[in-house]
């Protein structure tokens, strides 16, 4: 199968996303069934070069608030947008030759708020924990409360 073009300088766009995404707590580097990178946050996706033939080369997929999104595409046409493709998911398409590094960081980082409500959810579904073994909220909160309740 021929690669589209210019996907190997997304790839190495990719390289500064990657870079930056890892800064934040509980990304990994991962990569797409289809061999294209992404970043993940307890297994689930939070932002991935867009394969997708309705995204231009050089694009970010990155998990956004539906609602936010329209005021971000709003604000900076020129770097955000979103196809009809992608319009029905949470998410926002990101011309990488557009986007500085703040702005990146910024933007990744409310990808990183919104992904995490997700893998605490799937934790909680993946079923009981091995008996004896407690949640760590339960152990935080067990090491603050004072002696007298323990």
């Amino acid at each position: 199968m021929k690669a589209r073009s210019g996907t190997q300088r997304s790839a190495n766009l990719f390289d500064i996303v990657r870079t930056v995404g890892l800064g934040l707590p509980g990304v990994e580097a991962a990569t797409k069934y289809d061999g294209s990178p992404m970043l993940k946050v307890g297994g689930s996706f939070m932002a991935g070069l867009a394969t997708h033939r309705s995204a231009e080369p050089g694009t970010l997929v990155v998990r956004y608030d539906l609602e936010a999104r329209a005021s971000l595409l709003e604000e900076a046409p020129e770097t955000y947008y979103v196809t009809d493709y992608y319009r029905p998911y949470p998410v926002v398409l990101v011309r990488l030759s557009r986007i500085d590094r703040d702005a990146l960081r910024d933007l990744l980082s409310v990808s990183h708020r919104l992904t995490l409500p997700k893998t605490r959810c799937s934790a909680a579904l993946s079923g009981p924990r091995p008996r004896g073994a407690e949640s760590p909220a339960l152990h935080q909160s067990r090491k603050r409360a004072s002696p007298a309740l323990r």
